[in-house]
């Protein structure tokens, strides 16, 4: 049993009249223990919960089960010689509605739980000849010893109300039928893990989709990861060597490719690829080529160049993060294994890359976990194409590009949410795993 059962418990068992009369009028225990401000707000907060339960609230969980059941009703006027439309049930709203409904309903419990132990403590301080907080020692508190409530109030608020309420709402139409299929757009039902079992269905359409799509999203943020991480690290080890001459103007031509948004040189690379694009008009005109290349038509092809391209979006992110990291690396490292007779594959190997590899795990957990998610480089170079007939995914979509189409261009919003979930899953499972596996996080002290 935890600390707030036992409390509530305790004050309900052991409590005086005000403390027991709080479990039915919210706010009684502080009337009666010399907290009147607080106990009015408590109070006007439950008045103003069971007014919205009996105007909307009861309904909104009632309807929750069924989502509706009313289709949208023709009638024909004969006085007007037209149809009329009978609006029907909107189980979209329902489903909106019974959400934010149960998320009132807990915070209602949550209040209930809280008053009842703040009364049962108000009760124990005068039984105890203490002096009871006054709303002044109240405020007072909130800028001093309570600073923390103050300063996470409004952002654990934000979070509830833009992340978690939309998240379970998304959540939610995971297990509907919510979708253009069978024109489930305006009434739709409960259909339990069905969507579910479609994805993870390799003998399915959607399912064969789904497994080809991970798999090809795995191999993408490995490559562009790594392939970024190592070649960036190569460049900032050349550009930082002694004897290479001009460092600044090296590093200034990296970040000048840093400085153009990424968006404008995915759109250009997108266009000069093309089959009447500059890349291939230029090999044609110089005889190299009879035909064009197929940067975006061929599946091997576009997912080669989407690489390509990502790296040189990617490496000089990489180079000017590394270049800090080396410049940090202690000089008597390198004095005593040039001392010792090590040479610079050894010296590499054995202070460089390990001192790299400890500081930027996190970042490298952080790169692939993005690279999965990496919409832009995908949508804007290759829109996810080419596409087989008849699927809804293509042969270059990850799975958040897979996301945006089920949902935006396709309105399958039940599967849509299941690739949502099977997302974040795979993403929380990686980066746990990766994360609690590096030695940043095993030994926090060994380059400290």
């Amino acid at each position: 049993m935890n600390e707030d059962q036992i409390n509530v418990r305790n004050a309900l068992k052991d409590g005086d009249l005000f403390t027991r009369l709080s479990a039915v009028v919210m706010g009684a225990g502080m009337f009666g223990h010399k907290q009147v401000v607080k106990g009015v707000v408590v109070l006007l907060i439950e008045i103003a919960f069971w007014v919205f339960m009996g105007a909307a609230g009861f309904y909104n969980l009632s309807m929750l089960p069924s989502l509706g059941t009313q289709e949208q009703g023709e009638v024909w006027n004969e006085a007007k010689q037209i149809y009329e439309y009978t609006a029907g049930d909107n189980s979209q709203q329902i489903l909106l509605y019974g959400v934010i409904t149960c998320f009132v309903v807990a915070g209602i419990v949550a209040l209930w739980i809280l008053q009842m132990r703040h009364s049962y403590k108000l009760q124990k301080l005068i039984e105890d000849g203490e002096e009871v907080p006054t709303l002044r020692d109240d405020i007072k508190s909130l800028f001093d010893g309570n600073l923390h409530i103050t300063l996470m109030s409004l952002p654990c608020i934000g979070i509830l109300i833009f992340n978690i309420v939309p998240l379970v709402y998304m959540i939610s139409m995971a297990f509907t039928t919510y979708s253009k299929e069978d024109e489930h757009l305006i009434l739709f039902d409960w259909d339990g893990i069905h969507q579910f079992l479609r994805v993870l269905n390799m003998n399915g359409n959607i399912g064969r989709q789904f497994w080809h799509v991970l798999a090809w999203t795995i191999i993408w943020a490995i490559f562009a990861t790594f392939l970024n991480y190592i070649l960036g690290m190569v460049l900032a080890l050349i550009i930082n060597r002694k004897d290479t001459k001009g460092k600044a103007f090296w590093r200034f031509c990296f970040v000048l490719s840093v400085a153009v948004p990424q968006f404008v040189t995915l759109m250009i690379m997108n266009i000069m690829l093309q089959p009447s694009g500059a890349v291939n008009v230029l090999l044609q005109n110089l005889g190299l080529i009879k035909e064009p290349i197929p940067f975006w038509t061929n599946a091997t092809l576009a997912r080669v160049t989407i690489i390509a391209i990502n790296l040189w979006v990617g490496i000089p992110y990489t180079m000017l993060q590394v270049t800090g990291i080396l410049q940090n690396i202690p000089g008597e490292l390198y004095e005593a294994a040039r001392m010792d007779g090590a040479g610079p594959m050894r010296i590499f190997f054995k202070i460089t890359l390990p001192y790299m590899l400890f500081v930027t795990a996190p970042y490298l957990i952080s790169s692939f976990v993005g690279n999965i998610n990496n919409f832009n480089v995908i949508y804007l170079l290759s829109g996810g194409g080419p596409t087989r007939v008849g699927d809804t995914a293509g042969q270059t979509d990850l799975l958040v590009t897979w996301l945006y189409k089920l949902t935006i261009d396709q309105q399958y919003y039940n599967l849509g949410a299941v690739i949502g979930i099977m997302t974040f899953v795979i993403l929380t499972i990686v980066t746990l795993v990766t994360y609690r596996n590096s030695s940043s996080y095993k030994n926090e002290e060994a380059f400290m």
